[in-house]
């Protein structure tokens, strides 16, 4: 029988502090999307939102989110929570050793489906890193309404090596 590593029950506030300033600030498009990563956890688990803005309508008669934004939005979401998961299993690294793997990090593919008209004050985006091998990750998101309705889902695999 094969024992499982037990995962850490939190990343270091560094560690957190490099991961943020990555995906809300030195990737740019995410900080001109408004993207706030909420929270970051070693089980590939992220929470994330946008509050709407003017530059970010994509249909003027309804005030709706524009579908890049919403594909967009999930695309970063899902590629932090592989890269969570991936961080997890090289706790032994130190914290700005583990953030360097960001740099090989890649969207593969990416599937949205859009379930409902994207219109609302703010948006939340959640991810799950389903699995990540010594290549690929995968992960599914979900991008919801004020009411944490669902409006639109997605999955994707990113090349990690």
């Amino acid at each position: 029988m094969t024992s499982k590593k037990a995962l850490p029950q939190a990343f270091e506030p560094e560690y957190l502090d490099l991961f943020r300033d990555i995906y809300e600030n030195k990737i740019v498009f995410n900080k001109l999307l408004g993207l706030k990563l909420h929270d970051i956890d070693p089980q590939g688990r992220v929470r994330a939102s946008i509050d709407m803005r003017p530059e970010l309508v994509g249909h003027f008669a309804y005030n709706r989110v524009h579908g890049g934004v919403i594909s967009a939005a999930l695309d970063a979401i899902g590629s932090a929570a592989v890269m969570a998961a991936l961080a997890a299993r090289h706790m032994d690294e130190p914290p700005a050793k583990r953030i360097e793997r960001f740099a090989k990090l890649g969207t593969i593919d990416l599937r949205v489906d859009y379930l409902r008209p994207g219109i609302g004050e703010h948006f939340t985006i959640h991810a799950e890193c389903l699995r990540v091998g010594s290549r690929v990750g995968s992960a599914r998101m979900e991008f919801c309404g004020p009411d944490g309705t669902l409006m639109s889902s997605g999955a994707a695999a990113y090349i990690v090596s």
